[in-house]
């Protein structure tokens, strides 16, 4: 991950040094080190044969891999740091205790953690208010999403910091709140497990699962989110839909959260009475059907899915 953001910035134009944080023999670091410039290199040469760039080396020259025993240097020098060592409260405390000794007061501290919660990592570090989780998705430097996940110490300061930081590298952001999984991997998880269940029920094989979320579920939620998806279909008819599901399967992770009944109780049933999980009032519905349906068009032509009637 380290090298993946270390590739993000460099491209972006900053000026980066990835940490070796544990303590090597210089050969050992070295073989370590070479690797790491290779990886981003390789990265950089496929970017170049898809058009995207056309100076890898310059790109390169940004970076710098920098040893254990330089790291005090390097993190004294440092405006941000992103941190990913191995996701164990012991990893994470050592790594924070010895930055901490060496960055300047005013550095962001930004965990790349994947499954440790800010507040807990925020106490780890000395000034929290400078502390956050920014969860990148791997390839780091191909994902264009990042979720950042503030602790209740840190600064709103600091969220603009690191949200402006990331954008001018091209990341798109989020904010999400202190909770296991952030959103897409606890997405994920839901929709994985379920891929895998429909495999050990017998109810399609692997190939005809991928196939149609290849062809569907993928492209559907690429041109509208699942929020909106919701809203635009009707909170009704997730309600029931899922209900019904939840009852034929046996399986209570259908039941529709508290939510969804609570906004229908309320008569705010999604995009055709004007308020569900957003607010639809002023909207011009036909008007956004006729952009949502532009969006599909060129999704689909793009991924070779729109056919020609025969």
């Amino acid at each position: 991950m380290g090298r993946g953001i270390g590739h993000v910035f460099a491209y972006a134009g900053y000026t980066v040094d990835i940490i070796d944080f544990k303590a090597r023999p210089p050969a050992e670091h070295e073989r370590l080190a070479q690797a790491a410039r290779a990886e981003i290199a390789a990265n950089l040469d496929l970017l170049r044969e898809l058009g995207e760039l056309a100076d890898s080396d310059r790109i390169l020259r940004r970076v710098r891999i920098v040893s254990h025993d330089d790291a005090p240097a390097a993190l004294a020098a440092a405006d941000v740091l992103f941190e990913g060592v191995t996701e164990t409260d012991v990893a994470k405390r050592d790594a924070f205790a010895r930055a901490c000794r060496h960055l300047r007061p005013d550095a962001i501290i930004a965990s790349t953690t994947s499954s440790m919660l800010a507040d807990k990592l925020a106490a780890m570090v000395t000034r929290p208010e400078r502390f956050l989780n920014a969860h990148f998705l791997n390839p780091a430097y191909l994902i264009p999403l990042v979720e950042v996940s503030p602790a209740k110490a840190t600064a709103e300061s600091t969220f603009a910091a690191i949200r402006q930081l990331l954008e001018s590298a091209g990341k798109v952001v989020v904010r999400c709140a202190a909770s296991p999984g952030f959103i897409v991997p606890r997405l994920q998880a839901a929709a994985m497990n379920e891929a895998a269940r429909l495999v050990e029920e017998g109810v399609a094989t692997p190939e005809d699962i991928d196939r149609a979320v290849r062809a569907g579920f993928g492209p559907r939620y690429t041109a509208m989110g699942l929020c909106e998806f919701i809203d635009y279909g009707g909170l009704d008819i997730l309600y029931y839909a899922s209900s019904s599901m939840a009852r034929a399967l046996d399986a209570p992770r259908y039941e529709p959260p508290r939510l969804i009944r609570e906004l229908m109780d309320a008569g705010k049933r999604g995009a055709r009475e004007g308020q569900g999980l957003y607010d639809w009032r002023g909207r011009d519905l036909a008007a956004y059907q006729r952009e949502l349906v532009g969006r599909y068009v060129a999704l689909f032509r793009h991924l070779g899915l729109l056919r020609p009637p025969a």
